[in-house]
């Protein structure tokens, strides 16, 4: 198949980006959309012309690295991630503009690479168990409900991609801080330290400049592993009460 692509282009974070205009050829359906970006990106170095910068690591919809709005959705138009979206889902022909990431906590580094570091900050603020829990014990000796196991399990699925926050019209990033309290929330691991892991975590996250969350749900819908936004509802559970017991651990 043939494509018409519209791509953002920016060398850095200081200069002005405009959209250019690439066709490229021959494009088997069976390719990935990263790797259409790599077919054109050999075509631009034969012709000595600098390739589009993207982001890009497993290419297994494992790490969360590959982050492109795909006309007009985060990660294109299936629920998945970018990396994991095939040529079969477009048209040849087709027009298809693709952009980075747009967040003011996510700046612009090149053409459709931005810096996500401070969902990394976010973490080192409290997303993490650093209470002494012992040595390893048997499995069953802490007996867990499934109920909460299950859905510890799937809030830890979030691979911290930024699909939330690229799809929120505030840049909010509740979906991703609230998928990452609740899950060590909801663990007795995770109990001794919630409290001061809620306040830090949301502190972290106002000072990094995200949105406010006004509950469209934009977030949830496009997230490529479905977290619910149940978390969110546990999170301002979670900080509430830690803001009305502040002197406790």
């Amino acid at each position: 198949m043939n494509l018409n692509l519209h791509i953002w282009r920016q060398p850095n974070g200081q200069s002005a980006g405009r959209m250019v205009e690439y066709n490229v050829k021959d494009i088997s359906e069976e390719m990935s959309f990263l790797e259409m970006l790599d077919v054109l990106n050999e075509d631009l170095l034969r012709k000595g012309e600098d390739p589009v910068a993207f982001d890009h690591d497993c290419r297994e919809g494992i790490c969360g690295t590959c982050s492109l709005v795909i006309n007009g959705r985060p990660h294109g138009p299936y629920t998945t991630t970018t990396c994991q979206l095939h040529m079969r889902s477009f048209k040849d022909g087709e027009t298809v503009y693709i952009e980075p990431w747009r967040a003011k906590a996510f700046p612009l580094v090149k053409d459709l690479v931005v810096n996500r570091s401070a969902f990394d900050r976010i973490i080192q603020s409290g997303g993490y168990v650093s209470v002494n829990t012992g040595s390893a014990r048997d499995a069953n000796e802490t007996p867990i409900g499934k109920e909460i196991a299950d859905e510890a399990m799937n809030s830890a699925t979030c691979i911290g991609c930024g699909a939330c926050v690229a799809a929120c019209k505030n840049a909010s990033a509740m979906l991703f801080v609230s998928a990452k309290i609740s899950q060590l929330a909801m663990l007795p691991q995770g109990k001794p330290e919630r409290k001061r892991r809620a306040e830090a975590m949301v502190a972290q996250m106002d000072a990094e400049g995200f949105g406010a969350c006004t509950n469209t749900g934009a977030c949830a819908a496009e997230c490529p592993k479905s977290i619910s936004m149940s978390n969110i509802a546990m999170m301002n559970r979670e900080y509430t009460s830690a803001k009305l017991t502040s002197d406790a651990v």
